[in-house]
């Protein structure tokens, strides 16, 4: 008796941390089936051309999604994300118009993204000031500089090798992917490795699960948290890059409620809202998830609208399933 009483514990908790694993997967095979039960939508909706733009549009959630997961894990939150893309696009934009390398442009880019990132850091850290209100206000200050800098219109860039990392070449097949889909993939195996394999991305579930505990056990807790956002910043600046690559042109326009999608494929993927858990893997199928959705959503020929308020419903199911996840650990 004594054996089985504690058998059902240890049993109970292996099938929570499966399903947990297995939930973004289930999530995704549920939406991919959904739109595929329509005889009109199937047969384009199940090829290898439509997975590859699938792909493309999942690369900038993705990417931005690697900086937003250790964000939430560590217990914090960044509204500022698509804000950020969009000023970096712009920047990226106007240095090559002004006659800057792309290799000189790239690094540009992903080190303003990373700045930014760190401003917000050394605010929320240093001043202790709430991540909500911080980055609400950097989404404002991102925004307003990207029109300024683009004088609130499009900047149309020359062609540069930066145009294909996004570029479609055989539309027809899924193969070959840009390399866009391959960086992508390939930061997210880093990243995966760094979350779980490292000092730093244990260091990020440490404080995500409890701030004050991590501090008494030595973390050094604010230097954690500016570098967290420092690196999350570098990825949407990265994602900015891959915006130029997909539109040819900055546009301050863009990316608007990007933040939403990223930080519901994060939680959609198993992250917590209230930090201490979350994986990249969980994160990329979530953002897969979510680039499915819009696809899916265009096939069927649904108004703008309508992908508006199915987005905005995901999202309030994401983070309920979160509580329930939250209310289940805590029996």
């Amino acid at each position: 008796m004594k054996n089985r009483a504690v058998d059902s514990p240890d049993r109970t908790t292996k099938i929570r941390t499966l399903l947990n694993v297995l939930g973004p997967f289930l999530g995704l095979a549920f939406v991919i089936g959904l739109f595929s039960l329509s005889n009109e939508v199937r047969p384009y909706f199940l090829t290898g051309a439509n997975f590859k733009i699938i792909l493309i549009q999942t690369v900038i959630v993705a990417t931005s999604a690697l900086g937003m997961t250790m964000i939430i894990v560590s217990g914090g939150i960044d509204l500022s994300a698509g804000s950020v893309v969009a000023l970096t696009s712009v920047a990226s934009a106007t240095l090559l118009v002004k006659g800057y390398s792309p290799s000189a442009a790239v690094l540009m880019t992903i080190l303003a993204g990373g700045c930014l990132g760190l401003v917000n850091g050394i605010a929320i850290a240093g001043f202790r000031m709430m991540p909500f209100i911080v980055t609400l206000g950097m989404m404002g200050i991102a925004r307003g500089t990207a029109k300024w800098l683009a004088g609130n219109q499009t900047v149309n860039p020359p062609e540069t090798p930066i145009n294909n990392i996004m570029a479609l070449v055989d539309p027809i097949h899924l193969f070959p992917l840009p390399p866009g889909v391959w960086i992508t993939i390939g930061l997210a195996v880093l990243m995966a490795v760094v979350m779980r394999q490292t000092i730093f991305g244990r260091y990020i579930f440490a404080i995500g699960s409890n701030e004050s505990t991590a501090r008494l056990c030595g973390i050094r807790v604010r230097l954690q948290k500016v570098m967290i956002y420092a690196v999350a910043g570098s990825f949407f600046g990265l994602a900015g890059l891959m915006q130029l690559s997909r539109l040819t042109q900055g546009d301050p326009t863009a990316a608007i409620g990007l933040e939403l999608d990223i930080i519901a494929a994060v939680v959609i993927g198993g992250a917590s809202l209230n930090g201490g858990a979350g994986s990249i893997l969980g994160s990329m199928i979530g953002a897969l998830i979510m680039a499915v959705l819009r696809n899916g959503s265009n096939q069927m020929g649904w108004p703008t609208y309508m992908q508006e308020i199915i987005i905005g419903v995901v999202i309030i199911l994401a983070v309920g399933l979160d509580r329930l996840r939250q209310r289940r650990n805590n029996l």
